[in-house]
């Protein structure tokens, strides 16, 4: 959990404080108004299909700070004529980082 938790840090989501009372292990991230409840399993679960997707506005940063901590960042085609970079968190999870849109 402490790679994942690293891994999202890079992406500007911090660690929050769970509502009391809850069974579930794991741990909240937060960026604004975004929030991501990453919860603890032995064995990660890895959808087939979908993904994460984040429009971070530091883009070229923050895919350079993604790269300099190995992780293997890749372009994949604009739209919108924005960039866009896909990359898998440690527990395998398809994260897809997005420029913001020109004018938009």
């Amino acid at each position: 959990m402490e790679a994942e938790l690293a891994f999202w840090a890079l992406l500007g989501l911090r660690e929050v404080e769970r509502p009391a009372g809850l069974d579930l292990a794991g741990h909240w991230v937060q960026r604004d108004a975004i929030q991501l409840h990453l919860l603890e399993a032995e064995v990660p679960v890895v959808p087939a299909v979908g993904h994460v997707a984040l429009v971070v506005s530091d883009y070229d940063t923050v895919v350079a700070r993604l790269r300099a901590a190995g992780h293997a960042a890749q372009p994949r085609t604009e739209y919108w004529g924005a960039p866009r970079t896909k990359v898998h968190s440690p527990a395998g999870h398809l994260v897809e980082l997005l420029a913001p849109t020109p004018g938009g």
